[in-house]
């Protein structure tokens, strides 16, 4: 193993310059985030610079590691630990497996806490987190769960109907229990709550807005199109699919005496980002909405939940990302539904959906952004900037010349956004990115997205005890 290769990774490795034997919280917290999220390497005799200083006891300090997670993680999560060399110098190796016993929480000092990775980070997890690891760890999910509310007070005639559409096949009293939408006593899980017609989970409703411009500050008219839905989950991925159709436009080209459409989303894109942000959201994040976004150059589906795994998807192959299934219940009635695949290619979906299109611009590849708390799919407008005519008014679309002026407003516009977000960092070091949004009347996304541009803002520390850097 070349142990440069692995320096400078983000999320599946740490390191530390030596053994801290007095502080194991110090690393053994990354111990409990590997084990709690995806696995991970843990490696002692690096600086954080990266400078390969080696161990000068690796032997002894391989002992004392040893001996230090079998005291202070509860559960003791797999791991092996071994050495590698780079010329004279030793290093540590602690290669943690993502474990199936969760939460593993680091215990001493008279704490219990259990740790999550955040980008390079390991910090505490938050309590719907918390809540999760707990299911994964006794081999449950949220949708399986007896829910609080009474089947026999609940509806499922659109289910039903969609299903006959869809599959041709009449939905039985049996199909209740073998869907997943009642235990075998009876109860109504969380999944048959919420696809029952309804639907009495309130955190489940879907809003969408078709923003006036670039962000959700325009002009005099900030919404031309602004809906809020409830009820079945069904209801709600025909209802985003709708809106989001309803609100975009086909541009069209001629070719010898036909002419080829090309809508401003791919449909399958459009419904791939609803299902996933639909079935794939953590439902025990109260408070917090999927949304739906539309801008006139592209669509931001917002849904509470990160990746299931934890993973982190910066510098990741889209193509080669592993499906987990957050709700398992859920996906599988929507595949039985036929609106996804139980073999999860979503991301694939969507992706080859953009490189299939006429004239296809790379720059408006469609960009997932995950973290532990949120995932955000943004699916750029096509269309947007182009000189095709289109079927809602026939008209042609200004060419070059508004591309050009347009391309330099926006740049002006993103510098001053910039300088904006560090004046307001300067102000106050510990400003979250939902106030600076709020502010600025964008996206928290799009925030996120402008501060991984700036190389001279870093966040240091983590959670709420953290705080912004500005180098200068």
């Amino acid at each position: 193993m070349d142990i440069k290769q692995l320096i400078g990774e983000t999320t599946d490795y740490d390191k530390k310059l030596a053994l801290e034997e007095k502080k194991p919280k110090s690393w053994c917290k990354s111990i409990s985030a590997f084990a709690n999220c995806f696995g991970g390497k843990l490696i002692f005799g690096v600086s954080n610079d990266n400078e390969l200083v080696g161990l000068a006891d690796a032997e002894g300090d391989a002992e004392k590691i040893s001996e230090a997670i079998k005291t202070h993680l509860n559960p003791i999560p797999e791991f092996k630990l071994y050495f590698e060399k780079d010329g004279e110098k030793i290093f540590v190796i602690v290669e943690v497996m993502k474990g199936q016993q969760t939460p593993y929480y680091y215990e001493g000092d008279g704490q219990l806490i259990a740790f999550m990775r955040i980008g390079n980070e390991s910090v505490p997890t938050t309590p719907s987190r918390l809540r999760e690891l707990v299911l994964r760890g006794s081999g449950e999910s949220y949708d399986s769960l007896k829910s609080r509310y009474d089947f026999d007070n609940m509806s499922f005639t659109k289910l039903k109907s969609v299903y006959k559409q869809r599959t041709g096949n009449t939905f039985e009293d049996t199909d209740y229990e073998s869907f997943g939408l009642i235990d075998e006593r009876g109860n109504l899980t969380n999944a048959g709550a919420l696809l029952a017609d309804e639907s009495p989970v309130r955190h489940s409703r879907l809003f969408c807005t078709r923003w006036n411009g670039l962000t959700k500050a325009s002009g005099i008219v900030d919404a031309l199109d602004d809906k809020e839905y409830t009820g079945s989950l069904v209801t709600l991925l025909q209802a985003g699919t709708d809106f989001v159709r309803n609100n975009s436009k086909k541009a069209w080209r001629k070719v010898g005496d036909r002419r080829i459409e090309m809508p401003d989303y791919p449909d399958r894109a459009v419904l791939e980002g609803v299902v996933n942000a639909l079935i794939h959201r953590n439902y025990m994040e109260i408070g917090s909405e999927v949304h739906i976004d539309m801008f006139d150059d592209r669509i931001e589906i917002y849904s509470p939940g990160g990746m299931v795994s934890g993973i982190s998807l910066e510098g990741k192959d889209l193509s080669k990302i592993p499906s987990k299934r957050r709700n398992p219940i859920l996906a599988d009635i929507f595949s039985r539904l036929k609106y996804m695949e139980r073999r999860g290619s979503g991301f694939k979906k969507i992706l080859a959906d953009y490189e299939g299109q006429v004239e296809f611009d790379e720059t408006k590849m469609p960009v997932f952004e995950a973290d532990n708390d949120e995932f955000t799919l943004i699916l750029y407008n096509l269309n947007y900037g182009s000189n095709y005519a289109t079927h809602a008014n026939e008209e042609k679309i200004q060419g070059d010349t508004q591309d050009d002026t347009q391309d330099d407003t926006q740049g002006d516009t993103q510098d001053d956004t910039q300088e904006k977000i560090i004046k307001m960092i300067k102000e106050n070091p510990q400003v979250s990115t939902a106030d600076m949004a709020k502010e600025l009347k964008i996206g928290i996304a799009t925030v996120k997205r402008k501060i991984k541009k700036m190389s001279n803002v870093s966040y240091v520390g983590s959670g709420y005890s953290g705080h912004w850097e500005i180098n200068e």
